[in-house]
């Protein structure tokens, strides 16, 4: 049987007709206020997900719990954020599963992070690092608010120091020069293993290349990704979008040779 909304997590409002989201926390005696009206936290507790509640001015609106997608996007952001659709292949690049243990360096705002707790589980490890405490204090509170900090160990290290962690699963960065933590990781890896990056310029991509073949890495890959939706309308018509999610990044994997 399908788990009722309670009180205390995460809920997304889909406004009907517009598809605009916005995340709420259920409280005892909580409002949502909107241009649309205001929705009582107590008439969505206690009903299944998915539920149609209506605001004061009767505008209805969808009752859901955010998928890991939408965690990732709505989080308090400090800094740039991986997007969804890069999300998917560096995952996949990372080859995670339940239990794993992972290094993830340039923490930023957590959102990449969520996504790493989701996958390793509550038997997992996140081991996640960043050269700012500020910026690590903002992540470990957007982890809080979706449950789960336990997931995770946090610190503050600069790019070339050597991670505490050894013969890990896999390892992520996102570093404005991550050449500089390819080392450091090489060594926290297990044989075999994969690393995953992200990084804006071709300068930087082929700068990595060199210090992932120099480490001693094998079976190097690049790619970019492109999105873009698409309109399906009754009478109009189906087309893609105007506007796209274009360039964000060049994604990098590769393995560690024993």
């Amino acid at each position: 049987m399908a788990r009722p909304l309670e009180y205390g997590e995460p809920v997304l409002l889909w406004e009907e007709g517009k598809a605009r989201t916005f995340l709420i926390r259920l409280e005892p005696g909580g409002e949502f206020h909107s241009h649309r009206g205001v929705i009582l936290h107590d008439r969505i507790v206690g009903r299944p997900e998915g539920t149609r509640v209506l605001s004061g001015t009767g505008h209805p609106f969808f009752a859901l719990r955010p998928r890991v997608g939408e965690r990732m996007m709505k989080v308090r952001r400090r800094t740039q954020i991986v997007y969804p659709k890069d999300a998917g292949w560096l995952v996949l690049a990372l080859d995670l599963f339940p239990g794993a243990r992972v290094i993830e360096m340039g923490t930023g705002s957590g959102a990449f992070t969520i996504l790493l707790c989701q996958l390793v589980g509550r038997e997992g490890r996140v081991y996640t690092y960043d050269r700012r405490e500020d910026f690590l204090e903002n992540a470990l509170c957007n982890l809080e608010r979706y449950g789960l900090a336990d997931r995770v160990e946090a610190g503050v290290l600069e790019a070339g120091q050597p991670f505490p962690e050894k013969d890990v699963d896999a390892v992520f960065l996102d570093l404005p020069e991550p050449w500089l933590a390819v080392p450091p990781a090489h060594s926290a890896l297990a044989p075999g293993r994969p690393i995953a990056l992200i990084v804006p310029t071709a300068e930087q991509l082929k700068a990595t290349f060199q210090a992932l073949e120099g480490a001693g890495f094998v079976a190097l890959e690049a790619v970019e990704l492109l999105e873009r939706r698409v309109l399906v309308r009754e009478r109009e018509g189906v087309r893609p979008y105007e506007r796209m999610v274009g360039f964000t990044g060049y994604l990098i994997s590769a393995r560690k040779a024993a």
